[in-house]
């Protein structure tokens, strides 16, 4: 009989995902068609942003947004060591500098103290700190009115890294939601398999302003803008009726192709229907880890949880103190494997990186090395029972004799 194996994170598709998608291969659009504008719309209405633009990654989300800002060599922009390399190597496609925060040694998040002491050091190497990139680590919020802040005083902008994090809530009574962007100027979404919401590979952003939404549009498509209102060039696009021609259009600046296709977007639509169904499985499943907690081994425990926060977590990170029982991480992780259980690390300080190390090789941040240390994600996702979290907590448990 073949072993259950349960990964750290996987996507969960049913009947009604599969329906969708091949009704949109059925149909006359397989991109820029109406399941993007349904995508778009019902994002928004999600989080409770007034606009929502579709991508085809959160990478494409990121860069979208720091194109939208208008970064450029000058400008820093701060983005914490623990974090996947996008959320910083996005900024740094438009040529601007990211300064790196350190994060609490606990949950990985930074601090409004660690982004203090990275304006202070932006601004000793002579740059100016034009924005912040917080990222919701695992599904829990930094300290987000906080941030913004201290980010309104200095002037800059606030890009949300909620790839982690949507169906989040969060406040002193849980009254906002991940992506509405009240302490932020946008928010990123990914919609990769391991996330809450899969779409195969997509991204989103939300914002409150209509002028970064139509940056961000514009971007996503090649720079080109099909608005008779934005048009120039009359010798090219006007016939001799005196009216812009139906086939024309301008492309004011160089974009990309970030566009996510009805394909994807019909399936994230249909996932979005089962967010709060997600939510709460995740939650369940958080809560039983938490409750089991006390019969891990010692030197073993779950990363802390933050006050005013109730998250959809994304991932469920542990902490082996004691040097994974004194064998190595990659002992536990080849064990725990052997017993059916997938792991993975989240995330090597992107400081270290060498293409980084190379620009700052003296930045030190304790915080997110203490992290990076000790930190093993243990699975969680919606079709996991709580079972399954009784079966992990035993295993790591039989490997520590």
């Amino acid at each position: 009989m073949k072993q259950k194996f349960l990964p750290y994170g996987r996507q969960f598709i049913d009947q009604a995902d599969i329906d969708a998608v091949v009704e949109v291969l059925k149909s006359d659009f397989l991109t820029t068609g109406p399941a993007v504008d349904q995508f778009e719309m019902q994002l928004a209405q999600k989080t409770n942003a007034r606009f929502a633009v579709a991508c085809n990654s959160g990478t494409a989300a990121l860069h979208m947004a720091a194109y939208a800002l208008g970064l450029n060599a000058n400008d820093a922009v701060i983005v914490p060591a623990i974090t996947f390399v996008a959320s910083a190597n996005a900024m740094t496609f438009t040529g601007a500098q990211v300064v790196f925060s350190d994060c609490d040694p606990d949950t990985g998040l930074m601090t409004v103290e660690h982004l203090e002491d990275a304006i202070a050091r932006a601004k000793q190497s002579g740059l100016e700190p034009k924005a912040v990139v917080p990222v919701q680590l695992a599904g829990q919020t930094c300290d987000m009115e906080a941030i913004a802040s201290v980010a309104k005083r200095e002037n800059m902008f606030v890009v949300e890294d909620a790839c982690h994090a949507i169906g989040t809530n969060y406040g002193a009574d849980l009254e906002f939601t991940t992506g509405d962007c009240r302490w932020s100027d946008m928010t990123a979404f990914s919609f990769h398999p391991v996330k809450t919401i899969a779409m195969g590979e997509g991204g989103a952003i939300t914002t409150n302003s209509e002028a970064l939404k139509n940056k961000l549009e514009l971007f996503r498509n090649h720079g080109i803008t099909r608005s008779p209102e934005s048009f120039t060039a009359e010798t090219l696009g006007m016939d001799r009726s005196g009216k812009w021609g139906n086939w024309y259009y301008e492309m004011p600046e160089p974009g990309y192709n970030y566009r996510a296709s009805d394909i994807q977007c019909a399936l994230g639509n249909s996932q979005l229907l089962k967010l709060e169904q997600f939510a709460q499985k995740r939650r369940e499943l958080r809560a039983a880890y938490f409750e089991a907690e006390q019969n891990l081994p010692n030197g073993v425990r779950l990363s802390r949880q933050t006050a005013n926060c109730l998250p959809c977590p994304h991932l469920m990170i542990a902490h082996f103190d004691n040097d994974f029982f004194g064998q190595g991480r990659n002992y536990v992780m080849d064990r725990l494997r052997e017993k059916g259980i997938g792991t993975q690390v989240h995330y090597i300080p992107v400081h270290l990186q060498p293409y980084y190390r190379k620009i700052s090789p003296q930045l030190d941040l304790p915080g997110a090395q203490q992290f990076y240390k000790t930190c093993l994600s243990l699975p969680i996702y919606a079709s996991m029972t709580l079972e399954d979290v009784d079966i992990v907590i035993s295993s790591i448990k039989e490997i520590a004799k």
